[in-house]
């Protein structure tokens, strides 16, 4: 099996800080890719918003890789949201063999929606994951998108991800990335338009010898557009994270804002963190901000919260989940945020 490499931040640095890309080998690309049928599709209301349909995106600006990129998808999902009652669709993949998917996605004007995808295995199963989800918002469209990703730590986990929005629209993404053993994410928003929105905000936790990549690209090209990118983690055992951030606000787009917040955990003295957030710009009059820490979980709230008659593995528990808990309160389906917070303890356990 061949090494490959992906995930390539859209600007190079020095090759010394190891994040620009990501090398894996013995990833194994399944050939011979059946037909996946183990989804389920719940919607409130309306029925006709998704459909199968034959599709395959393939052209995306970034993306984590054209390798993987151009398999052929074994389940293909569109997506058009026309109701203005902020209804919830819930689209659940339980990975019982290999999965290819792509998801197009398209806000009509004026309208919004709650979309969640998850994606589960069962923890025996060995599987492999690479999904494209591409989305579109037209004019004052609105959409509180929730990936979550549930996938046993055997798997491999790909995912692309790619915005266009347009003036006036708000994409409100929060990922939960909890699987894979290797968990590959790419992100990227095109902000076209003036008073376009993107707030994306990430929980990560990762265990054993889990690897997460994480590759954040916003670009801003219209007035008085905003991304704000806040990622929260937590590592234990040899896990490993890299994040990329990178916000770049283009000509055009005077009196736009850019923040991206970064921070880790570390639960252990192996697991290991790299994070390489990147600001960029050519046009005058924007705000841009960016931060990024690492540090271990603090000895006086543990001491605190052990007063309090928890052991230490209860104590760390609650430490994570109070990290958590600001983006996971950003999920509205209640059934899963429960499921969330009790993975959460599972994984720490």
């Amino acid at each position: 099996m061949e090494k490959i490499i992906l995930n390539e931040t859209p600007v190079r640095t020095a090759k010394n800080f190891n994040i620009n890309n990501i090398k894996l080998e013995n990833i194994e690309i399944p050939k011979n890719i059946k037909t996946f049928n183990n989804v389920q599709v719940k919607v409130e209301g309306t029925t006709n918003i998704v459909e199968e349909a034959e599709t395959n995106i393939n052209t995306l600006t970034y993306g984590v890789g054209n390798k993987l990129q151009n398999i052929e998808p074994n389940k293909s999902l569109k997506i058009t949201i026309k109701s203005k009652k902020n209804q919830e669709i819930l689209i659940d993949f339980n990975l019982d063999k290999d999965l290819i998917d792509n998801i197009e996605i398209n806000v009509e004007e004026g309208t919004n929606a709650i979309l969640i995808i998850k994606y589960k295995s069962e923890n025996d199963i060995k599987t492999f994951h690479s999904g494209i989800i591409k989305t579109i918002l037209q004019k004052n469209s609105k959409i509180n998108l929730v990936i979550v990703n549930l996938i046993n730590i055997k798997s491999n986990n790909f995912l692309s991800i790619e915005n266009e929005l347009k003036a006036n629209s708000i994409l409100k993404y929060t990922i939960i990335d909890f699987g894979g053993k290797n968990s590959i994410t790419n992100y990227y928003s095109n902000l076209q338009e003036q008073e376009a929105e993107n707030e994306l905000n990430t929980i990560y936790l990762g265990k054993d010898n889990q690897l997460f990549d994480l590759n954040y690209i916003g670009e801003l090209r219209g007035e008085k557009s905003n991304m704000n990118i806040e990622v929260q983690g937590a590592l234990k055992d040899n896990a490993k994270k890299h994040f990329k951030g990178t916000i770049d606000f283009k000509k055009g787009c005077k009196k736009s804002k850019g923040n991206e917040d970064e921070f880790c955990m570390l639960l252990s003295d192996t697991a290991k963190s790299l994070a390489l957030p990147m600001l960029l710009c050519s046009e005058e009059d924007v705000e841009g901000n960016h931060s990024s820490a690492t540090g271990k979980a603090g000895e006086k709230e543990l001491f605190y919260i052990m007063s309090r008659g928890f052991d230490k593995k209860e104590a760390m528990k609650l430490l994570v989940r109070a990290k958590f808990n600001k983006i996971i309160e950003n999920i509205q389906n209640e059934e899963l945020k429960n499921e969330i917070l009790e993975e959460i303890d599972k994984r720490l356990d």
